[in-house]
């Protein structure tokens, strides 16, 4: 008998980040499908050869991002 995994917590932050192509934008999109809403905006970066994206999302309700520090 194989025992079933226990589900995953969703994260309730998440920086995607990767090079500027359609995959990353596919990343993006498979986030937002998912539930998460985009949080800020884009950077982008370039290291000399590409130009790399990162884009923070987060989960509404998944947890409490509330640390105590006002």
């Amino acid at each position: 008998m194989t025992a079933t995994p226990a589900k995953e917590t969703p994260l309730t932050y998440r920086l995607l980040t990767g090079p500027d192509d359609h995959s990353f934008c596919e990343r993006v999109s498979a986030a937002l499908a998912e539930g998460y809403i985009l949080y800020g905006s884009p950077s982008l970066a370039f290291d000399g050869g590409r130009t790399v994206a990162a884009q923070a999302v987060i989960l509404p309700g998944a947890g409490s991002t509330d640390d105590g520090v006002k």
